[in-house]
């Protein structure tokens, strides 16, 4: 799928791209071992890392960066970031950051009346082929970011001409330091737009065949997901 980005001239240079999330991978996931002792087993068990399909999830869609360093302190947010004037500046703000009231929230588990919901602001318009949104979510099981996307979808196909911003809680409080620019806000997921057609029904002798077969394997082989029932999606 072709994917277009657009940012305004200004800001080449200053901005980090947006990159397909395989090459951005945690370092705590390049780092963490294939296996490891269980005291529970009295032996190694395999982690994550083996896991297909929790890997393929965060190597899929493309991550949205944010687009400078923000330093946290005290529970103050501070930035430095001189990009030229362009034209975007009588419509949009040239801020990485900026808020959401917590009325806007008023009634939803996401309230908090004492804390405001972040807004990182995103300069890159996002096109896709016809019929196709875009799922926007927190990157994929970055439980280790102080922060959480909330989710959304938006039509790019047709709202590709300007930003989308992404709102987000932040969630540690106790974190001091810097949130490096080319950190991930988002992961993002082409997706075709139509109704869906669920079906529902017992399993036939034959799919309970294949079922018995599929676990079979499973059972039987290392790597049996990765090997039969996974595609590649290099």
């Amino acid at each position: 799928m072709k994917i277009a980005f657009r940012c305004p001239p200004q800001f080449e240079g200053f901005l980090p791209q947006p990159v397909p999330a395989r090459r951005a991978l945690p370092d705590w996931l390049h780092r963490m071992p294939a296996s490891v002792a269980s005291d529970y087993l009295g032996g190694d068990v395999p982690t994550v890392k083996q896991c297909p399909p929790f890997v393929d999830a965060m190597s899929f869609g493309f991550l949205i960066p944010l687009a400078c360093d923000i330093r946290v302190e005290g529970g103050r947010f501070d930035w430095r970031w001189n990009v030229p004037a362009s034209v975007i500046d009588a419509f949009n703000s040239r801020s990485p950051l900026d808020i959401h009231l917590p009325d806007q929230v008023r009634d939803t588990p996401l309230f908090d009346g004492s804390r405001f919901i972040l807004k990182f602001n995103n300069y890159w318009t996002v096109e896709l082929e016809a019929g196709y949104s875009l799922l926007i979510t927190h990157p994929v099981n970055r439980f280790d970011l102080p922060f959480r996307a909330l989710t959304g979808l938006v039509d790019m196909d047709l709202y590709k001409d300007t930003f989308t911003n992404f709102p987000a809680l932040w969630v540690d409080p106790a974190f001091e330091g810097v949130l490096a620019a080319g950190t991930p806000v988002v992961q993002c997921f082409p997706v075709p737009r139509g109704a869906l057609d669920l079906e529902f029904g017992r399993m036939s002798a034959e799919e309970e065949a294949r079922f018995a077969k599929t676990k079979t394997t499973l059972y039987s082989e290392s790597g049996a997901y990765r090997r039969h029932f996974r595609e590649s999606k290099n």
